[in-house]
């Protein structure tokens, strides 16, 4: 277990060594830079050089990759060229909100998705399974910004029953105020429930197939110890795995609510650091979401990892 978390972190670190390189490239194609966006229509060709140069922005490409590439090595992601502050502290006063959502976000797809799938899984073929399975592929369908807008028009503006945008809210009025988060989080959660779902009901139909299971009847094996002991375990592994590969819907889908329901998090300061053309901080913040995901993701392996029974070779 040890050796397989050393090598999947050392993947890791590789990916997000491309991911650096990547993001990059990517933000060196964006059209125009700091400078152009800062300055006005009227602004000289003069004006803009000397901003450009003031903001380092002249400098050649292959040095600026090695400053940022060398500052992250000490924790360092570099200086917004907006506020001339430090990219880290705008991850700090966004960071909050953002883990708010992605954590109750959790808690409530992994039960769900869950009891959904062993409910299902017991009852194949049923009205249960059938209504539930009905119901989950037209809701994967729907894309998580059209699902927003129409909760947000029905719930919101026509019966008025949950508030439609977070403008002026901040991470500790959630204490006081939960009803912000029925909305974003019934956006990202939607997805996220029809996927896990489907997979935990898939990983009980098979289980409950095998020849092992047949047998533990024959003998008279409790059917609650069956399940229990015997059933689940196997059963969770494709869950565990899906929920390992829909951490990429969770990062998307808070980054689509944020940006509708005018959530403070990491998403929107991303997105305002594009239209600012504010390259450390963009490279900067999808550096950390990154390395979130895939922390996400080593973490779902692992605990998949313990669970598949293996057969050691003796040396």
């Amino acid at each position: 277990m040890r050796r397989y978390a050393c090598q999947r972190l050392a993947l890791g670190v590789v990916q997000l060594a491309l991911l650096a390189v990547l993001v990059f490239l990517l933000t060196s194609l964006l059209p125009g830079d700091a400078a152009d966006v800062r300055n006005n229509e009227d602004a000289g060709a003069e004006q803009v050089a000397a901003l450009r140069e003031q903001l380092r922005l002249d400098r050649p490409p292959l040095e600026r990759f090695t400053d940022w590439a060398s500052g992250i090595v000490t924790g360092d992601l570099g200086t917004s060229l907006v506020s001339g502050g430090p990219v880290l502290d705008i991850l700090t006063e966004t960071v909050g909100t953002t883990l708010v959502l992605a954590a109750v976000t959790l808690a409530v797809v992994v039960p769900l998705a869950v009891t959904l799938g062993i409910a299902c899984g017991l009852r194949e073929g049923g009205l249960l399974d059938r209504s539930v399975t009905s119901v989950t592929l037209a809701l994967n369908a729907v894309p998580d910004f059209v699902l927003a807008l129409l909760l947000v028009t029905g719930l919101s503006l026509r019966l008025g029953w949950l508030p439609a945008t977070w403008v002026g809210v901040g991470a500790a009025d959630l204490l006081v105020r939960p009803g912000l988060l029925v909305l974003p989080v019934t956006v990202v959660a939607a997805r996220m429930v029809c996927l896990l779902s489907r997979q935990v009901r898939a990983g009980m139909v098979t289980v409950l197939q095998a020849g092992y299971v047949a047998q533990a009847r024959r003998l008279g094996v409790p059917r609650r110890t069956l399940l229990l002991r015997h059933v689940l375990p196997n059963a969770a592994v494709p869950g565990i795995q899906e929920l390992a590969r829909v951490g990429d819907n969770l990062v998307g889908g808070v980054l689509i609510v944020e940006a509708v329901f005018a959530i403070p998090g990491v998403a929107t300061a991303l997105v305002r650091a594009v239209e600012a053309r504010d390259v450390p901080t963009v490279q900067g913040l999808a550096l950390v979401v990154a390395a979130a995901a895939l922390l996400f993701s080593l973490a779902a392996d692992l605990f998949s990892h313990r669970l598949v029974p293996r057969t050691e070779v003796l040396r």
